[in-house]
């Protein structure tokens, strides 16, 4: 709930794509304590023993439907589930993601066409068939409907071995900025925004990380952890709920005024 004392989301519909963990799951909860009613979607089955805890967990107003962000049939379902269930969404979270480090000269052709399915395919299919319920629904709403693009401060900036990932999470936030534009000129009641996470405590990073000790970079994924908290100005990684609260404002009218706009949350890594 808000300092306010109110929920800021009361009556909004959000779907956040790669929903069950990480970021995706902080946002869903933030929501929800906002009055929000939730839909996740990830790869998980429907039935599966992650998605049913979740769900008992997070209470009745979230709802999960399961959605490969890479198929456009799967998006029209997803899409279709809202409809029925709800009859509106008014935030849109494409939060899917997957990663990808290696030498540009190892790097395989599929590696890079299945990142840039996931991480910008994704982004594409999500608002593209989103976008007439998002018009529809945001017209109510003061500021309109938001989509929230997660991109990364790999979008912003390079690092060495990364390149693949570099140019997913680029393509997401000019992305972004195109459509915000498109949207704007059309008076069509949607704002669209990335947000920008530095390194966050999430099932992905450490996931990245494990692939790095494997490959024996480190002994242990919390050395890398240390030494990536080592080079960030704050001292610390972030925490899933941090990127939540940033993602509330881009989606509640607090932030009504802004579109086609970038939000970093690094704890000062890009300042540097």
């Amino acid at each position: 709930m808000s300092d306010l004392g109110t929920k800021r989301l009361q009556g909004r519909v959000a779907f956040i794509s790669g929903g069950l963990r990480g970021i995706g799951l902080a946002c869903a909860e933030r929501f929800l304590a906002e009055g929000a009613e939730v839909v996740l979607s990830d790869l998980d089955a429907e039935d599966s023993d992650t998605a049913t805890a979740t769900l008992a967990r997070l209470g009745q107003a979230a709802s999960y439907v399961r959605a490969n962000v890479t198929s456009e049939d799967d998006w029209v379902r997803a899409v279709q589930a809202v409809q029925e269930r709800h009859g509106a969404v008014h935030i849109l979270i494409n939060n899917a993601g997957t990663d990808l480090t290696g030498a540009v000269e190892t790097l395989k052709l599929e590696d890079w066409r299945k990142i840039m399915s996931v991480n910008v395919d994704g982004v594409f299919l999500g608002t593209k068939h989103f976008v007439p319920l998002l018009a529809a629904s945001g017209a109510a709403v003061k500021g309109g409907a938001s989509i929230i693009n997660v991109s990364s401060i790999m979008g912003l900036v390079g690092m060495s071995e990364v390149s693949a990932y570099n140019a997913s999470k680029g393509a997401v936030r000019l992305f972004t900025k195109s459509i915000a534009l498109e949207f704007a000129q059309k008076k069509m009641p949607i704002r669209a925004n990335s947000l920008h996470p530095g390194f966050v405590l999430t099932p992905l990073l450490n996931a990245g990380f494990q692939r790095w000790v494997d490959a024996g970079a480190a002994e242990k994924v919390q050395d890398l952890i240390d030494s990536m908290a080592a080079t960030t100005p704050i001292g610390r990684l972030a925490d899933p709920a941090e990127l939540a609260s940033a993602a509330f404002f881009l989606a509640s009218s607090d932030s009504s005024y802004m579109t086609g706009a970038e939000l970093v949350i690094d704890g000062g890594w890009t300042a540097q």
